[in-house]
């Protein structure tokens, strides 16, 4: 399908990728991981033929159709939803186009027996034949399905894009690709905007999807559930294994420890050799055997341990000041938007060194709640911070309120004050912005490097009391890491918008749940709340509601249809026990016929034997009748 051979690409001096080679194939589901700026967007804008690389070659089929699913997407302004997302259909809305054109003339013309009015007939015969076979009566009901797949309320179709964030606004250009039919989809971080609910239907979509998709993505799970090969670039080299991202880990690492033994082994042959060759040297009777053994060690191949990237953030958040005992104290808070209600009567009282964490679907309120707390929207009941409280805030689109034509180090400078602007070089340093890379501009940083960009730029402000929302967004594994591990050695209160468990696992130690307007405590733990919830991970708490409130949304509809449900599985089970003593009978019933086929008298001396031979008849019989009417009923649901 896509053969990519010697690939390399330098940027100001800097090897992202230096010969590399890979081939794509149906079927393959690619994870493409690497830390932040690795270069794994600019693998996907190379294989979309958006860049050209220094060297190397794309092989691929003449036909072959790519969708691009990029960070930064452009809208033509004044369409709908659905109008944007059936941008996908081209081929579709260009025949519709000729057979309204058409429609219009027959409408008009009245020369019904001239030549040009048959032509028109016939013009339009074709068409409609081709508009069927590209799927023209289907297309509109497929929009629907993946617009609402992906989160879209069917109220919400009419609306203009220009009214949606930009969150909502890469829904519809996920939506846009998905319809396409592209033979290759490159997906750059496609759970970032989504709740969970949107990341399950897309794992399903993606699981069924015949062509070759590759995902750059730093959502663990996503990865493991979508994914069967896994292609890391590190240090300029490509690592390719056929395996989900944890099992790649697994084998990465035993791959690793196999070269490392090899290469000790190897250098202590090596060593040996050299003995040798020094002890030979010194006798001329073994000069010959010397010679020898020097050309046997040029001839070694050096055994090569692969390079880890290790390079980490290196990040503390210190307190400011020490604030009172109670930092923040909420009562009665409530919050709508228009006639949507969000929160009520809300009652939260968080105490100094609290760590806790706000979870729930999407649409309950945490990140309004959070907002409330740094003073960002009004809303009704009283709330008060402590004593000394000073609170910094990570807002779920930080990155975005970057000014994109300012270099690194002078959005860091404008924001520091006299204290900070000395320090601002070190901490861009501890955040991996060394050397000549504090004069990029922000708008050539990977989603990463900004999201990493704005989390030094908070520190550049005093504060005891950390609110952040889904911190971890564009973060690679290795800094989520590095980020939970300063997270846990702050000493301040600490606030967690997140639907990351791996994030959250051994961070908090009070779980508040959003839902239906109001929260719910959990003293302990995100594995307690998980337990006390009695699931495994946060995506079946998302399910398991998701269902409950489609129940609600529909009672009557949704009672039919799981009693239906419910009532075809209860019917299949009782078709197939009853299938199986069928099967049972006729077996015995045979082996009795073939028993007295070979002698009669000898089968009848058995005691009660034509009785129970007649037995297992009419209950063979009474068994027939009951698959008929268990068939005819199941059909009949169906």
């Amino acid at each position: 399908m896509l053969n990519i051979h010697n690939l390399s690409i330098s940027f100001g001096g800097e090897t992202l990728f230096d010969e590399i080679t890979f081939r794509l194939g149906a079927g393959d589901r690619v994870g493409l991981i690497g830390k932040n700026g690795a270069g794994k967007s600019t693998m996907l804008k190379i294989l979309a033929g958006e860049q050209e690389p220094d060297t190397g070659q794309i092989a691929k089929d003449k036909e072959l159709k790519i969708g691009f699913l990029k960070q930064d997407i452009d809208f033509v302004q004044g369409r709908t939803v659905i109008e944007e997302a059936q941008q996908a259909f081209v081929e579709i809305k260009a025949i519709e186009k000729k057979i309204d054109h058409i429609n219009e003339q027959l409408a008009t013309r009245t020369d019904y027996e001239s030549e040009g009015y048959s032509q028109l007939i016939q013009d339009l015969s074709e068409l409609t034949h081709q508009y069927e076979i590209i799927g023209g009566y289907n297309y509109q009901g497929e929009t629907e399905k993946v617009l609402m797949g992906l989160g879209f309320e069917r109220e919400t179709f009419g609306k203009v894009t220009d009214t949606f964030s930009g969150g909502w606004r890469m829904r519809i250009e996920l939506a846009k690709l998905l319809l396409q039919n592209n033979d290759i989809l490159l997906l750059d971080e496609p759970t970032n905007h989504l709740d969970i609910e949107s990341i399950i239907w897309l794992e399903s979509f993606l699981n069924n999807y015949p062509g070759c998709v590759i995902i750059v993505s730093h959502d663990k799970m996503f990865l493991d559930n979508v994914t069967n090969r896994t292609i890391e670039i590190s240090l300029g080299k490509i690592y390719d294994y056929k395996k989900p991202y944890s099992q790649y880990l697994v084998l990465r690492e035993e791959l690793r420890e196999q070269q490392l033994a090899s290469q000790k082994n190897q250098e202590k042959q090596i060593e040996q050799t050299e003995k040798l060759i020094e002890k030979f040297r010194a006798k001329a009777s073994k000069a010959s055997m010397a010679q020898s053994l020097i050309k046997k060690l040029d001839k070694i191949d050096r055994i090569e341990v692969d390079e880890d990237d290790n390079a980490v953030m290196n990040v503390r958040f210190p307190i400011s000041i020490q604030p009172g005992k109670v930092v923040i104290e909420a009562e009665s808070i409530g919050k709508k938007y228009g006639d949507l209600r969000v929160l009520e009567n809300i009652d939260l009282l968080i105490e100094r060194g609290s760590k806790i964490a706000f979870v729930g679907q999407n649409g309950q309120g945490k990140s309004t709640l959070a907002k409330i707390i740094v003073g960002e929207i009004p809303h009704t009941g009283n709330l008060k911070l402590g004593h000394n409280v000073q609170i910094g805030y990570f807002a779920q689109n930080q990155a975005e309120y970057l000014d994109g034509e300012k270099t690194v180090l002078d959005t860091m400078i404008d924001a520091a004050n006299e204290n900070t602007r000395s320090r601002v070089r070190d901490m861009l340093g501890s955040f991996l912005f060394r050397g000549d890379e504090v004069s990029k501009k922000v708008k050539v940083l990977s989603g990463g490097e900004r999201n990493r960009l704005a989390l030094c730029k908070l520190l550049l402000q005093p504060f005891n009391v950390l609110i952040m929302d889904e911190p971890t967004n564009h973060l690679d594994i290795k800094s989520k890491n590095v980020l939970k591990e300063a997270l846990k050695n702050f000493e301040g209160t600490l606030i967690l918008v997140s639907h990351d468990r791996d994030f959250l696992q051994n961070l908090t130690s009070t779980v508040y749940e959003f839902k239906n307007h109001r929260i719910k405590e959990y003293l302990g733990d995100i594995d307690f709340y998980l337990e006390q919830r009695n699931v495994e991970n946060m995506r079946a708490i998302e399910k398991r509601d998701k269902v409950q409130k489609e129940d609600s949304r529909d009672n009557n509809n949704s009672k039919q249809a799981y009693n239906d449900q419910k009532k075809i599985k209860s019917l299949s089970n009782k078709l197939s026990n009853t299938e199986a003593k069928i099967g049972k009978l006729e077996k015995e019933l045979k082996a009795k016929d073939e028993e007295m086929a070979a002698n009669y008298e000898k089968a009848m001396e058995k005691p009660n034997f034509l009785e129970n031979y007649q037995k297992k008849k009419k209950e063979l019989e009474q068994l027939m009748k009951s698959w008929e009417l268990l068939q005819e009923e199941l059909e009949a649901i169906s």
